[in-house]
């Protein structure tokens, strides 16, 4: 796993996803995010290679791909872990984790999540300001939509990790982008864009000049409105969720032979469901015990 300068004492670990690093010394960092589960021994081993010690996690949210070594480390280094208090209540127990994973059997999400259970030991305050932790003056900004207590930090370095409240280029072409509330994620991306940095990281595999931010809030926001109207354009007559869910999928050729992914797909396809319904767009109605959505 390579190990990337972006200023200063930040850096990011390329793995899957970038994780963002601040360095306190030669010797211990404080990791913003901790990755997937399988990255455990590549993260590890690239951190002891650059004699770094994890001294603190301050985790943006609680998903599979940003908490996933949490505990491991918590416990292994016996070091603190900060989570607001919404992302701390979802990893009390895999029952709660269920709110994240919505459509898929509880022993399908304690097969895949177990990890993410854990306890904090410091939670970030409900406030966007300053936030002191593990030897590190931060800022946290409060951006939920992608989940519910989703947070950006800001480096001393005056760079800030956005997490996956934005996608990077790299991630426009995404065909079902993931929010728990499409219109809480616009409206987090628009907060962003009244703030001066000097970097910016996007989990999901990009680091660009501040400069960039607006022009990328701007390709965000078209990406999540495009995809919504896809969405509604498959609603051709008053349908089933589930009938929209193939139609989307078949649209975008989703057509996996796998229950999980394509229960992830479900749960993607509903969240835009409930964005139209809640704008107006489609309407919901009931036939034979049974919701449908349609046009108005």
């Amino acid at each position: 796993m390579k190990l990337t300068q972006v200023k200063g004492n930040t850096w990011v670990l390329e793995g899957f996803e970038l994780i963002p690093l601040y360095r306190l010394d030669n010797n211990k960092c404080i990791l913003l995010d901790t990755g997937l589960e399988q990255e455990r021994e590549d993260i590890e081993n690239t951190l002891l290679e650059a004699g770094l010690t994890p001294a603190g996690i301050l985790c943006s949210h609680a998903h599979i791909d940003h908490a996933g070594n949490n505990r491991y480390f918590q416990e292994k280094y016996r070091i603190p872990v900060a989570l607001t208090a919404r992302e701390a209540g979802m990893c009390a127990s895999v029952l709660s984790l269920k709110c994240y994973f919505l459509l898929l059997p509880p022993d399908m999400v304690e097969r895949e999540s177990s990890n993410l259970v854990h306890t904090p030991d410091v939670i970030i305050p409900d406030q966007d300001g300053p936030f002191s932790f593990a030897g590190a003056e931060f800022t946290i900004l409060h951006t939920p939509g992608h989940s519910v207590g989703h947070v950006c930090t800001v480096t001393p370095d005056n760079v800030c990790y956005a997490g996956d409240a934005l996608l990077s280029q790299e991630m426009l072409t995404s065909k079902l982008p993931y929010c728990l509330s499409h219109q809480m994620g616009i409206e987090s991306r628009e907060k962003l864009r009244s703030f001066s940095w000097d970097y910016l990281i996007m989990a999901h595999r990009g680091v660009c000049p501040g400069t960039e931010l607006n022009k990328l809030i701007d390709q965000n926001q078209e990406l999540a409105q495009l995809r919504s109207r896809e969405v509604y354009d498959q609603v051709t007559r008053p349908m089933t969720a589930s009938e929209v869910c193939q139609a989307v999928c078949q649209y975008h050729k989703l057509l996996t032979g796998k229950p999980r992914r394509a229960l992830r797909f479900e749960r993607n396809i509903r969240f835009f469901l409930e964005f139209l319904v809640d704008r107006g767009d489609l309407v919901m109605e009931t036939q034979n015990g049974t919701v449908i959505f349609r046009r108005p």
